[in-house]
């Protein structure tokens, strides 16, 4: 009950504070007016922390030290789409189903496009942990699949039921290896987990039939990997919209390893047909000028994909600073005004 207030109380404060400003960027301090046209190319970020950032006290400034809601700064700084991740039941409340419509309810309301990413857990999945969620460890393969059609369909249904039409939706986050171990680690059960992708994908298809489903893998510069699994998905008849990749480089390597992503992308087009997001990318916050180069580049690069394959570029929570959680790869300094990192975004 408390979360529940908490997260009420943040998405009155927000529907009020709209109530007090312009719909127009016109007074934001060197404020870009993004395209939000659906179908145009998606310049985001992920903003999962922002309220839990908010509620621990965090503030955010534009460039000349005017405070602003998180999400609008992003907006006026010319990006048009935010990615969401969604928990099953995290023990602190924060990413699960209610937290998520709090931020997608604020985003819709800017105007920005949205993309859900179901991580399938309780807590963080990634390429070195995919575990199931407490209380679907007992479960049977069957069930698991019912499990993850459930959810899916629950989820998108709070959305839906609140006018909120998600663009994209991931199925699975950085799922190199497969999710839900270890019924669905790929590399022993490849076909579970081409069943448990298929669980999602169908799902999200019977809420909003338009939106397009991403299967998400790291390090977008390995080929070797792509074809591994997006091979064992086809063999399997696994079924994708969009193959989504993050791209976490140096300020030393970021040339090649963008370089390597760019063939990567057009081996995954020519291949398999498949449209090409960016769903992640970051570097260390006081490399703003290198990851400005970075990211210039590479928006240039995902642009350049033939048949405009190339959907759009994310950057992983660049609103974090002063190490929130431990994160260095935001892209705002340690006062909470962005970096020119962001720069390439307009």
């Amino acid at each position: 009950m408390k979360l529940y207030i908490k997260h009420l109380i943040i998405a009155l404060s927000f529907i009020v504070f709209l109530g007090f400003i312009s719909c127009s960027d016109d007074d934001d301090n060197g404020a870009t007016s993004p395209d939000l046209s659906t179908g145009t190319f998606a310049k985001g970020a992920d903003v999962s922390w922002i309220t839990q950032m908010e509620a621990s006290g965090k503030k955010f400034y534009n460039a000349a030290g005017a405070e602003m809601e998180g999400i609008r700064l992003l907006r006026s700084l010319g990006m048009n789409s935010v990615r969401l991740r969604v928990w099953v039941k995290p023990v602190d409340g924060w990413c699960n189903t209610e937290d998520l419509l709090v931020k997608a309810y604020r985003a819709k309301n800017l105007g920005m496009r949205i993309m859900v990413d179901f991580h399938y857990s309780d807590s963080w999945a990634d390429p070195s942990k995919q575990a199931k969620p407490a209380a679907w460890t007992d479960l049977s393969f069957t069930e698991l699949k019912s499990a993850v059609a459930n959810h899916t369909t629950e989820v998108l249904n709070v959305l839906k039921t609140n006018g909120i039409t998600p663009e994209w939706v991931q199925v699975g986050n950085e799922t190199g290896n497969g999710m839900l171990w270890d019924d669905g680690k790929a590399e022993d059960y490849m076909k579970n987990y081409a069943g448990l992708n298929n669980a999602g994908y169908d799902a999200v298809k019977a809420v909003f039939p338009d939106a397009k489903v991403i299967v998400h893998l790291q390090n977008g510069q390995d080929n070797g990997l792509f074809r591994w699994l997006f091979d064992g998905l086809k063999s399997n008849n696994g079924k994708w919209d969009v193959i989504g990749m993050s791209l976490y480089p140096s300020a030393d390597d970021w040339k090649a390893m963008n370089n390597d992503c760019l063939s990567n992308m057009k081996d995954m087009i020519e291949r398999y047909g498949s449209d090409i997001m960016i769903c992640e990318v970051g570097m260390s916050w006081d490399e703003a000028e290198t990851s400005k180069a970075f990211l210039t580049d590479l928006i240039e690069k995902t642009k350049s994909l033939p048949s405009g394959r190339g959907l759009g570029v994310f950057y992983w929570e660049p609103q974090a600073y002063g190490s929130w959680n431990a994160y260095t790869l935001g892209a705002f300094d340690d006062s909470g005004k962005p970096t020119v990192a962001l720069d390439a975004f307009r």
